[in-house]
């Protein structure tokens, strides 16, 4: 017998067997490790800088994750380019269930039109977790339009091709989308007036520089309840708990009508399903706590709560709804 050969071959026998063993005691590691999760600080990326909704929901969510699992939570604000900054760097994060991202709207829906050289895509880069709160906006408009409902406001517009405006917080904003949606559906033409922020548009709205808006509840409603802005009409499919008297415009005759401002928790695409299932039950029994909702609620939030499966369906809708929207509006971002 060629002793070295035996050797070698007795070596690589060796060899083997003591990978095969190592590799029958990892897998149990690695499994173990996945079920424990979480067992390191959880990051949840908002996009926005620190002080907004979308950074006040991020930490109360994080505090009952917190507080239910015993690790960390980290809310850490990438802001930038309409939230897409901060939905990029999650897109390419690890996909372990310990970065994740508080989108909203504009972020992993509008963005995928808007935005000619998006360096993600809402639908295939991400994990969505749950739907968290949702808001309708506000047709409202200045006290010396001499129009009562909705309907009236349609029949004027209707009149005056081109001679009413509406403001929005800027190019490409929900509120813009919004107004432009309405348009198309409606069947009229009215000038859009964006400003830098909702602050400006107010201001020019009340003193009747602008007729109308698209606006969100919680900034108009001072103002309405103060007679000074007149609403007409919401934009969900049901009537908002704060304003019960205002239709929506589908009651108003534009029937389907629907336009929302969303916020929820993704996580990057690939991330194990287990995990994504046990970060939405845990997202879902903290919406639904009556601190939680409360005060959202009192904020002019509709608490949701969704499933992965359901939220991603959202997701896909809402880019079927607001691709033809930006392109009839217009609006493109670099």
């Amino acid at each position: 017998m060629n002793r070295p050969s035996f050797l070698l071959r007795r070596r690589a026998g060796l060899a083997l067997v003591t990978a095969l063993a190592a590799g029958a005691l990892l897998a149990p590691a690695l499994g173990q490790a996945q079920a424990a999760y979480p067992n390191k600080p959880i990051h949840i990326v908002v996009p926005f800088p620190p002080g907004g909704s979308t950074d006040v929901l991020a930490r109360r969510i994080g505090d009952k994750l917190a507080s239910a699992w015993g690790q960390p939570v980290v809310v850490d604000n990438r802001a930038g380019a309409g939230g897409t900054v901060g939905a990029d760097y999650v897109a390419k994060s690890a996909p372990d269930g310990y970065t994740l991202l508080m989108g909203v709207t504009g972020s992993n829906a509008i963005a995928q039109a808007l935005y000619a050289k998006l360096p993600y895509d809402v639908v295939k880069d991400f994990a969505p977790v749950s739907m968290v709160v949702s808001a309708p906006l506000v047709l409202a408009v200045n006290p010396d339009v001499k129009v009562r409902t909705a309907q009236e406001f349609l029949a004027l517009a209707k009149s005056k091709p081109g001679g009413l405006s509406y403001g929005s917080a800027g190019n490409g904003t929900s509120m813009h989308l919004t107004g432009e949606m309405y348009k198309q559906a409606a069947g009229v033409s009215m000038v859009h007036i964006p400003y830098r922020g909702s602050a400006g548009m107010l201001t020019d709205l009340m003193s009747g520089q602008i007729q109308a808006t698209f606006g969100d509840v919680l900034v108009l409603l001072p103002q309405i309840q103060a007679g000074k802005l007149r609403a007409l009409a919401v934009t969900s499919k049901t009537r908002h708990p704060m304003l019960p008297d205002v239709p929506t415009l589908d009651e108003a005759g534009l029937k389907g009508f629907e336009a929302l401002s969303w916020q929820g928790l993704f996580a990057p695409a690939g991330t194990p399903s287990d995990i994504v299932e046990k970060l939405s039950a845990e997202v879902n029994k903290a919406v639904r706590s009556p601190e939680v909702r409360e005060y959202f609620a009192s904020r002019g939030f509709i608490v949701e709560g969704t499933t992965p499966a359901a939220f991603k369906a959202l997701i896909e809708a809402e880019v079927k709804k607001w691709t033809p929207i930006v392109k009839y509006s217009g609006a493109r971002a670099d």
